[in-house]
């Protein structure tokens, strides 16, 4: 993670594809690639016992059941591949379309079908005991205003532009930006599709952000 300069009160640092983490799955059924996370002191990272979020990259593929994480609220979004629905006791979660982040409870049991073959999603977790979380996706042009708290700014089919309080951030396909701001800041995507992963804690907790 290389750090940038502070923009007011919010501070930025690149996050390195080199640092991310491979990670098997809570039921061991796949592996994701962890971007960041936050977890209670004397936890190591990549545990699922006290984790307080996580956020990070999955490929699906083959359908099959999704892991049990009770306590915990699930934000997913399809990056790549076409046709995924997540069939639950309630009925179909739609999610056969990029960029259309859906939300769902961990507790709820799932399972995966995939219509069209393999695809990717993009995935944050958060204990809701601890933290309040919110995934969106901006388009070229698109801006947002987040509060203060922590923020992945991460891209994930192509380069991108983004503008942060006014200053520039370049992205390149695949990278992200750990951005904690004190204050509400805006950010802005004059290039591509960013994703926005934001993480607003009720308690004090360990970030952090990959590092080689």
């Amino acid at each position: 993670m290389s750090p940038t300069p502070t923009v007011s009160e919010v501070r930025i640092a690149t996050i390195d594809p080199a640092a991310y983490r491979h990670t098997p799955w809570k039921n061991g059924g796949g592996v994701t690639v962890d971007i960041a996370e936050s977890l209670l002191p004397g936890f190591p990272s990549g545990s699922w016992e006290g984790m307080v979020w996580r956020f990070g990259r999955t490929a699906i593929t083959a359908p099959g059941p999704f892991s049990d994480l009770s306590g915990y609220n699930r934000h997913q979004v399809l990056v790549s591949g076409l046709g995924l629905v997540l069939e639950t006791p309630a009925g179909e979660i739609d999610v056969r379309q990029p960029f259309r982040p859906v939300r769902f409870a961990g507790e709820t049991p799932i399972v995966s079908r995939l219509e069209a073959g393999p695809v990717e999603v993009v995935n944050l977790i958060g204990d809701r005991s601890r933290v309040s979380i919110d995934l969106c996706c901006l388009t070229t042009g698109a801006s947002k205003s987040c509060p203060a708290g922590v923020h992945i700014v991460y891209a994930a089919a192509s380069d991108c532009e983004m503008v942060i309080n006014g200053n520039a951030c370049g992205l390149a396909i695949g990278h992200g930006m750990h951005v904690e701001a004190g204050e509400r800041f805006t950010v802005t995507n004059r290039l591509g599709t960013a994703i926005v992963a934001s993480i607003l804690h009720t308690e004090r907790t360990s970030t952090r952000p990959f590092t080689t």
